[in-house]
Formats: structure tokens, C-alpha cells, sequence
């Protein structure tokens, strides 16, 4: 008799629901249910498996997924809320197609031995409960959250408040607030709000200062690696050398961008974000105003060098116009030295530093190049499990 393997972790569940079906299935064969089925619970699987979620069961036309089970992130409910606000976009662009979804998160029991794809459950629990509850009190194309969940992911996420929801089984209401967007598409919100004075960390950030001190003042770039376990400061440290650069009289930039663990087309996320910020693009810009800004930004850095246009194709691949970057071969070399070449321009103009979000998620395509040194650049990089500046 074999013995069922179990652990109590923090998980985040989410619920979804496709809204109207049951009345609309009534009166239909099942195959006819099943080929109206297929294509939302493809798409909702291929969603929530992109943020690094798992999709336990649908329920007909509802849908049970986890995160952090059975692989554990230091950011899962972040996960689950994005992929969340993925699944509502493409709800909202389909003529039929209308959802409830809940996010929470809590301790849940875990099966270790659980085989979702054979339909067994992995997690029980409360919190399991509560997003089902959550669920059917969802508005339509709406995503409510649990305190939990909100807590966890408020500095990224925009919420509005909601009513608390009375729930069966529940002697108080729940307390919930609507997700409505995240608040930046292009990786995560690198502002870090200090609520308390740094303490303790003195000679960690001594040298910090160290190193920038010797980047702006000398000629050769200086790389800084920031690594430790999650919540041991790592991002503080960041925030007190941020700090430290706007109260220099010195005009310098700062550059940040995240290396992404989910999602396609990240491999060059962190660069591409970078070169963004330099040229002043929003998400809502269009493909014309995109390539505006990018002919401006090489324009302002590289004018008269005769790089001009070289640089402008490859920045304009790195950040989605131009068609796909690619990256074997000549071609690798080629755009890795293109970008190169800007941030060196850059350098050039005064000093730089460049901020590299979670650099262990970086990719064989990216890591070794973000991690090697420019010219004359003055380069900085940070992990979340592991850390670094340059």
C-alpha cells in the first residue's frame, strides 16, 4: 500500500469561470460542448503554464490553477495575478467570451505524489475554498483578490476596492479588492517606497558607494554583484545607492530593467527595457511613434559617429519592431555590438549606471553578454536570489 507523500505550503489559487455557458450547454450535444471547451481551456492553460502556474482541473467550464506547487517562487502571486489579467484580456477581445476569476492566497496541503494531468487534486485547504467562493462573486470579466494576494502584489497591480463578500461557510465576510491592471507591463515596478532607516547593512553599502565612486571617476567600468536569499535587502541596497545618485549635484543616468522568468519573448527583456527608458517609450506607444523615439535617442547619443543607422536597426529589433532579433551566429555578435555601442555613447555623454533585475533569470542568449564589459560604460546589475551592478 503505497503512502501518499504531503506538505503544507503557501500556495496561490486561482478560479476561473466562463460565464453563461451552463445556460447556453443546456440545450447542446455533448460533443458540441466539448469543440465550444476546447479552445478556452487551451487558452486558459496555455496562460497560466506561461506565468509558471499549474493547472490542477477544469470543472466543466471552470478552471483550478496553483502557484507554488509543486515549484515554489519567491513572486507567485504576482504570477497568478498577471496571468490572470492575461486570461481578462484576451476574454475582452473575444465576441462570446466572458469570465469571473479569484485569486487567493494561504496555506494549502499538497499532494507531492498529485498527477494533474490524470485529473488527481493536488491542494486542499482552505484557501482553495475561498477562491471558489470568490469566484462566483466575481463581477463579469472582473478578478478578485484576497487580502493575501493583495498584499503580496499591491506594488505591482492596481486595485480598486470592492465589497466584502459573504461567503458560504464563512462566519465573516471577505474582504476583496478588484485587480485592474498591472502597473508595469514591462517587467515589475522598480521604485522601492523606504518606510524605516537602513540598519545594519553599513558596510554592504559602503561598498556599493565604493563602486560607483570608482566607475565615475575612472576609466574602466566596474560590475557589482548583489547576491543573497529573498527579502535579505538586496533591493534596499539598490533604493540607498538610487538615493545617493539623485542627491549628486553630478548629472547621471540610471537605467534599470528585470530579467523576466515567465513569458515569451524575454530574453533580451532587461536590455529592451533599458533602451526604453533611455528613449522615452510608453506602452501605449504605436510602431511609428516607437521608431520616432529610438531615431531620436541613437540621434542624440551616436550623431556624426556614422553608426547612426546600424545602431537604429538593431535597437529597433531589441525592442519589437523590425521583426524577430536573432541571435546565432554573426548575427548574435552584430547586435550584441550594436547595443554595445549605444550604451557606450551613452557612457560617454556622463556617467551611467545600469541596473540588471534578477540577473539568474537571465538566459544563455543574455547573461554572459549583460555580465561582460563595455568600453567606457559604468555598468550595475542586480539579482533577487542573487544580485549584481556593474
Amino acid at each position: 500500500m503505497s503512502i501518499q507523500r504531503r506538505e503544507r505550503k503557501v500556495v496561490t489559487v486561482v478560479f476561473c469561470d466562463l460565464v453563461g455557458f451552463t445556460t447556453r450547454a443546456e440545450h447542446l450535444d455533448p460533443e458540441d460542448v466539448e469543440a465550444l471547451l476546447s479552445p478556452y481551456h487551451e487558452r486558459l492553460r496555455s496562460e497560466l503554464e506561461r506565468y509558471g502556474g499549474t493547472v490542477e482541473k477544469f470543472i466543466g467550464d471552470a478552471v483550478m490553477a496553483l502557484f507554488g506547487a509543486p515549484i515554489a517562487h519567491e513572486d507567485d502571486a504576482e504570477r497568478a495575478v498577471r496571468a490572470c489579467l492575461a486570461i481578462l484580456d484576451w476574454a475582452v477581445e473575444q465576441d462570446d467570451v466572458q469570465v469571473r476569476i479569484a485569486v487567493t492566497t494561504g496555506e494549502a496541503l499538497i499532494r507531492l505524489d498529485a498527477r494533474p494531468e490524470a485529473g488527481e487534486g493536488m491542494a486542499s485547504g482552505d484557501v482553495v475554498n475561498t477562491a471558489a467562493r470568490l469566484q462566483n462573486a466575481a463581477p463579469v470579466n472582473g478578478i478578485l483578490a484576497d487580502e493575501t494576494t493583495y498584499r503580496a502584489t499591491r506594488g505591482v497591480v492596481a486595485y480598486r476596492e470592492a465589497d466584502a463578500v459573504d461567503a458560504k461557510g464563512k462566519a465573516e465576510p471577505i474582504p476583496v479588492w478588484e485587480a485592474v491592471d498591472a502597473r508595469a507591463r514591462f517587467g515589475v515596478d522598480i521604485a522601492h517606497e523606504a518606510r524605516t532607516e537602513l540598519v545594519g547593512r553599513e558596510r554592504e553599502f559602503d561598498a556599493v558607494r565604493d563602486t560607483f565612486e570608482r566607475a565615475r571617476h575612472g576609466p574602466t567600468p566596474q560590475l557589482l554583484t548583489l547576491v543573497g536569499v529573498p527579502g535579505i535587502g538586496k533591493s534596499r541596497l539598490v533604493y540607498e545607492l538610487s538615493r545617493l545618485v539623485d542627491a549628486d549635484p553630478e548629472l547621471i543616468t540610471w537605467r534599470q530593467g528585470r530579467c523576466l522568468a515567465y513569458g515569451d519573448g524575454v530574453t533580451l527583456w532587461a536590455l529592451g527595457e533599458i533602451v526604453k527608458a533611455q528613449a522615452g517609450i510608453l506602452e501605449q506607444d504605436g510602431p511609428n511613434e516607437i521608431a520616432a523615439k529610438i531615431s531620436s535617442a541613437v540621434g542624440d547619443a551616436l550623431s556624426g559617429t556614422g553608426d547612426e543607422t546600424w545602431v537604429e536597426s538593431h535597437l529597433l529589433a531589441l525592442v519589437g519592431l523590425a521583426g524577430e532579433t536573432e541571435l546565432g551566429g554573426d548575427r548574435r555578435n552584430e547586435a550584441f555590438a550594436a547595443w554595445r555601442r549605444f550604451l557606450e555613447a551613452l557612457a560617454e555623454q556622463r556617467p551611467l549606471v545600469l541596473v540588471f533585475e534578477d540577473l539568474h533569470w537571465a538566459d544563455e542568449a543574455s547573461g554572459p553578454r549583460v555580465r561582460a564589459r563595455g568600453r567606457s560604460g559604468r555598468r550595475r546589475s542586480r539579482d533577487a536570489g542573487q544580485t549584481g551592478a556593474a
